[in-house]
C-alpha cells in the first residue's frame, strides 16, 4: 500500500522548487555573495521574529508540525524507516524522501516565500530573494525534517510495532 501524490501536488512542489533556484540565482547575481551581505542576512534573520508579521514565526512551524504528523502515522502504518535518519544514512533512498518531504510541504514553502516577500517590502522596503528562501526552508522544511521521524518512532511504539530493519 504505497500513497502516491497527485500531479497538482507534484507540479507545485515542481513549482516551488523552480522559484526557490530562481530566487536564488536572482539574490546572489543582484547581491553577491560578499561577506557584507552575509553579516546582513544574519542581521535580517535575528531581527525577523521581532518584527512585523512574527505570527509566522509561529504559523509556519505548526503547519509543518501537521504535515509531519500525518506523514509520519503513515510512515508507520506502511512500516517505513525514520525519515531523517533515511535521508541521512541511505543515499539509494534520499532523493525519494527528499522528494517526498517537499512535495508534503510545497504549499507552506510557497506561502513562507510569498510572506518573507511581502515583510521584506514593508519592513525592510528592499527585496531579498535568497532570504525569502532561507526562512521559507527554516521556518516550513526543517521543522517538517525534524518532527517526521519521531512521530512515526512514537507511533510505532503506541501500537506496538518494532522499528523497521530493512529501509522502504
Amino acid at each position: 500500500m504505497k500513497e502516491m501524490a497527485s500531479k497538482s501536488q507534484i507540479l507545485l512542489a515542481r513549482l516551488v522548487v523552480g522559484l526557490m533556484i530562481a530566487f536564488i540565482v536572482v539574490g546572489v547575481v543582484s547581491f553577491g555573495i560578499s561577506g557584507e551581505v552575509r553579516e546582513r542576512v544574519w542581521q535580517d534573520m535575528l531581527e525577523r521574529p521581532s518584527q512585523l508579521m512574527s505570527f509566522r514565526f509561529i504559523l509556519q512551524p505548526c503547519m509543518a508540525a501537521i504535515a509531519a504528523l500525518r506523514d509520519g502515522l503513515a510512515d508507520a502504518r506502511l512500516g517505513r524507516s525514520p525519515y531523517f535518519w533515511t535521508i541521512l544514512a541511505h543515499p539509494s533512498k534520499r532523493i525519494g524522501r527528499l522528494r517526498a518531504g517537499v512535495i508534503a510541504t510545497s504549499r507552506f514553502l510557497l506561502l513562507g516565500m510569498c510572506m518573507d516577500t511581502v515583510y521584506q517590502l514593508i519592513v525592510l522596503k528592499a527585496f531579498y530573494p535568497v532570504e525569502a528562501v532561507i526562512v521559507a526552508i527554516a521556518l516550513a522544511f526543517v521543522p517538517y525534517l525534524l518532527l517526521r521521524g519521531p512521530v512515526a518512532r512514537i507511533a510505532r511504539a503506541l501500537r506496538g510495532q518494532e522499528t523497521p530493519h530493512e529501509i522502504r
